[in-house]
């Protein structure tokens, strides 16, 4: 296929908004955008629709952080990746530790995004949860997995671009009903690829998107 390039994460929350139509329409849905990047993309596809976050933490194996060994949500969700786990050497003290540091740093950032606002209600609900582009599927997977676990009738995972192998554990997942996505790139290394301009979003665009929704 031909390798899609997104201008940002707008343009790329646009394209996916008009993909998201052709698979609809869903009962009741509600947008959860996983902060940060995930929420530039997450407000075209909201439009009128309700937008919350949905906040999760990578996991990081120590000495490499960019490694994905597992990931936490909210409500005590955890999902691990027990290849890179083993094949790091992990042991539960060292992970512990980890999930402890990274919690710590979910509390807060729950704090942070939603203020005294309780989270959009999911009970009888579609949560389509949206993220700038998946690499391993640790992050997407508890995300889904906390959805559930607030009540969600149905969870559709949708992603501008993702790595093949992710994909196919994805859609095998039984957290997740639906995958929509844009492009599953043979040649996939990493998300950043596959935009021209991936600047970190920043805590007050997250902020001002979801006050803006509200």
């Amino acid at each position: 296929m031909t390798q899609r390039v997104f201008e940002d994460r707008r343009d790329a929350g646009r394209r996916l908004a008009s993909l998201l139509r052709e698979h609809g329409p869903w009962s009741h849905p509600v947008v959860l955008g996983i902060p940060r990047g995930g929420v530039p993309v997450a407000a075209p596809v909201a439009d009128a629709l309700a937008l919350d976050v949905l906040v999760v933490r990578k996991l990081g194996l120590p000495r490499h952080e960019e490694v994905a060994m597992g990931a936490i949500g909210e409500q005590g969700a955890r999902v691990l990746n027990e290849d890179v786990l083993r094949h790091g050497g992990v042991d539960e003290r060292t992970l512990g530790a980890v999930e402890r540091r990274e919690r710590a740093e979910l509390e807060s950032r729950v704090r942070r995004f939603r203020g005294d606002a309780p989270p959009v209600d999911l009970a009888g609900r579609t949560a389509i949860i949206v993220d700038d582009g998946v690499a391993t599927g640790a992050t997407a997977r508890v995300a889904c997995l906390v959805a559930r676990q607030r009540g969600a009738a149905s969870v559709v995972l949708a992603v501008p671009v993702a790595s093949p192998d992710a994909a196919v554990d994805l859609v095998a997942s039984p957290a997740i009903d639906e995958l929509v996505c844009l492009a599953t790139p043979s040649a996939f290394m990493a998300v950043g690829q596959y935009y021209l301009e991936f600047t970190q979003t920043t805590d007050a665009e997250v902020q001002a998107l979801l006050a803006s929704s509200r």
